[in-house]
């Protein structure tokens, strides 16, 4: 595991990845808004499902939610169709775990992105970040308070 997640107050890592649908999505393009960056470990997974719906059914402002698994376009596709989830669902498949690396969230052990989140400003610094265990929930509402603190 990378011991050093990315800091606050520095540049966010710039990445381009695809989404559910095979569409490139890359993270400077939202320049001027607001960013809440949320790595997985695995789709289909209990805890993942809880937060992923959480984010799906209770909306955090005007910020963009982008999310980022190791699990390819199209277990993301069929996670999103079977859950009605909206938001981009990002595929770090190949080269594996790049982005989550860039991210110092990585779990070179197990081979998934842990419980990680960072919140990108319009400017594209990282402003606030959160990485939790495997097997701990994150709490959207902590997201929500981060977010109106940012200017």
């Amino acid at each position: 595991m990378n011991a050093h997640p990315a800091e606050v107050g520095v540049p966010a890592p710039d990445f381009e990845l695809q989404d559910q649908h095979g569409t490139p999505v890359r993270l400077s393009r939202f320049r001027g808004r607001k960013v809440v960056l949320v790595f997985y470990p695995l789709a289909f997974t209990g805890v993942c499902h809880a937060e992923l719906a959480a984010l799906r059914d209770h909306p955090i402002g005007d910020a963009q939610v982008l999310t980022v698994s190791v699990d390819s376009v199209f277990t993301h596709r069929a996670w999103a169709d079977r859950e009605g989830y909206r938001f981009p669902m990002l595929s770090d498949f190949w080269p594996h775990g790049q982005v989550a690396r860039a991210y110092g969230v990585f779990d070179e052990e197990k081979g998934f992105a842990l419980r990680g989140t960072f919140i990108i400003d319009g400017e594209g610094v990282i402003r606030w970040s959160v990485v939790n265990p495997v097997s701990s929930a994150r709490d959207i509402a902590d997201y929500v308070k981060a977010l109106a603190a940012i200017s």
